[in-house]
């Protein structure tokens, strides 16, 4: 495709705010979603320790945890701020994603569709909304810096030396940074096999073959920080199934609880066949990028033992360009396939901003509470949960937080099915309320 006029800026304006103020319910979460924000907030506090060189942890990702140290020590005591600035940074990466497309020929209103599918998808208002998930904002940021880069380079040497750059840093931050190299040869084939690319995607591979020859084995022999780090290649037809067809589930929180419901799991399969049969009518040539573009973005994490939406970040993106791209080319009926996955896609999304915002004031409520509770026991506390309640919340933001607001917490807290033995019941809404003595 032959590059296309700029937007003006007038564009970028109204589409930068229409991304922010869509996204406000991730930016005004009085809270936080998950144990490990709680922890990294703690380690922060603590001073522990990061090594940069550290290459025989499990998880190497130096930038991303100093980086997760230092947003924790300057704004976790205002969720809000640290709140807006992964939505801030998640509508950097839709920008850098429609200069992207309008680089490769897309029209202004398809691009400008396109960020804002993107970014409201259920796969990315996960990785804006949770705090966990900054290395995937990391390594998408490096990617797409490094296309524009080479879009925009003339000399090809250039492009490859920005490529090593910023995979090295990608890697820094998350190893799903591996899906760089592949991502730039689609970029190659379907961009008329132009010799920047190819360059690029050459120095991007040198960089992660580097990474490899230092981390391989502990990548595949290390102790597993989890089950769904287990790696195999038998995991990759249900890990691809799940990424496609999640999208249109609407009150589905998790990627790995796709296929727990065969109903809604059935009907989503239907609709996906649906969309890649609107893509083949539009151009059969769309079709093939967006099947080789998303088993390029989630070639680093379909071997995993689970899936998760923040590791379809990537994924995300390339899909809805493809689906954008198609839209001035399809029928009337491929219009309607295409319009009626997005938009259960944008519906999903929006349900995990509400649930997100839900549990932050969970979270809100739920951690002090739990921490003047603890520091005035002379033991454990014991906890029941109310029968409205959600109790996996609880389980989460209550797992392994070093302390809270300076109490120490550990080992000194367990949930119990028997109301007898509980200290403290655990409204829905996060209160505590104390229990008759035994």
């Amino acid at each position: 495709m032959s590059p296309t006029p700029k937007l003006r800026p007038r564009d970028w304006a109204w589409l930068s705010v229409a991304l922010l103020l869509l996204q406000l319910p991730l930016a005004l979460n009085p809270g936080y979603f998950s144990h490990d924000e709680l922890q990294w907030a703690s380690f922060a506090r603590a001073g522990v320790a990061t090594p940069w060189w550290d290459v025989g942890a499990f998880q190497y990702r130096p930038l991303t945890f100093h980086l997760w140290m230092t947003l924790s020590r300057a704004l976790f005591d205002t969720p809000m701020l640290l709140h807006a600035v992964l939505v801030g940074w998640g509508t950097a990466n839709a920008l850098l994603l429609t200069a992207l497309a309008r680089g490769f020929g897309l029209g202004r209103g398809p691009a400008m569709l396109g960020a804002l599918c993107f970014a409201l998808s259920p796969f990315a208002t996960y990785a804006h909304g949770w705090v966990g998930c900054i290395a995937d904002l990391i390594w998408l940021s490096c990617a797409l810096l490094i296309a524009l880069a080479v879009q925009r380079l003339r000399h090809p040497g250039a492009g490859a030396l920005v490529s090593a750059v910023l995979t090295a840093v990608a890697l820094l931050g998350k190893e799903a940074a591996f899906a760089i190299p592949p991502l730039l040869a689609v970029a190659w084939w379907f961009d008329g096999r132009r010799h920047r690319w190819l360059w690029a995607m050459l120095a991007a591979g040198a960089v992660c073959a580097l990474y490899l020859a230092l981390r391989m084995d502990t990548l595949l022999h290390a102790p597993r920080e989890g089950a769904q780090y287990a790696l195999s290649l038998a995991h990759l037809p249900m890990r691809w199934l799940e990424y496609q067809i999640f999208p249109p589930i609407v009150p589905l929180l998790e990627t790995f609880n796709t296929l727990s419901r065969k109903a809604p799991a059935l009907l989503a399969f239907l609709l996906w066949l649906g969309l890649l049969s609107a893509l083949w009518q539009a151009s059969p040539r769309l079709l093939a990028l967006h099947l080789c573009a998303g088993i390029a973005a989630l070639l680093p994490v379909l071997p995993l033992a689970s899936s998760f939406n923040h590791y379809a970040y990537g994924y995300a993106a390339t899909a809805a360009m493809t689906v954008a791209a198609a839209w001035p080319l399809a029928h009337r009926r491929a219009r309607l396939a295409l319009a009626g996955f997005a938009v259960l896609s944008l519906l999903h999304g929006g349900y995990l901003m509400w649930q997100m915002h839900a549990i932050g004031h969970i979270q809100a409520r739920f951690s002090p509470a739990l921490a003047q509770a603890v520091r005035t026991a002379p033991a454990e506390v014991v906890l029941t949960i109310a029968p409205d309640a959600r109790e996996w919340v609880f389980q989460r933001l209550s797992h392994a937080i070093p302390d809270y607001d300076g109490v120490a917490i550990g080992e000194r807290v367990r949930i119990t099915d028997n109301p007898a033995e509980a200290h403290y019941r655990v409204q829905a809404d996060g209160r505590l309320v104390p229990l008759t003595p035994r």
